[in-house]
């Protein structure tokens, strides 16, 4: 008997956490981001070889755009960073795409996405500096 309810007592408390656990609240996926320069500094901090010394950094205003059947809010962010080397690999474009108000993604760019960009400097960009690698 007592396994029985030992069992049940589990049963329940499990179904009454699936049952929190799988109410999601809505995003909005189409908010403006506020936050957008930040995050992208804070993404490509993380992610790039030598994120110090960046030069020639300028980015877009995020705009609405369409990407196959959906719009989602993008940038356009243009940088010369350097390689694990520490040579300077030549400017590269690349779009953040964002979700909810928030950047969710940062891939290459074609000339398609970024070409005719509006660019404006990006000097919080060239700022960063990780660790003793500076200058």
């Amino acid at each position: 008997m007592r396994r029985n309810a030992a069992c049940l007592a589990w049963l329940a408390a499990a179904a009454a956490l699936a049952a929190c656990s799988s109410k999601t609240p809505d995003v909005e996926p189409n908010v403006a981001p506020t936050n957008y320069k930040q995050e992208i500094v804070n993404t490509l901090k993380e992610t790039l070889d030598d994120p110090n010394n960046i030069r020639d950094a300028f980015i877009s205003d995020p705009v609405l755009t369409s990407t196959g059947v959906n719009q989602r809010y993008t940038a356009c962010v243009r940088f010369n960073a350097r390689d694990a080397s520490r040579r300077y690999i030549g400017s590269t474009d690349r779009i953040a795409y964002f979700y909810g108000g928030h950047h969710n993604q940062l891939v290459e760019a074609s000339t398609q996405q970024c070409g005719n960009a509006s660019y404006k400097p990006f000097p919080e960009l060239e700022k960063i500096c990780r660790g003793e690698k500076c200058r």
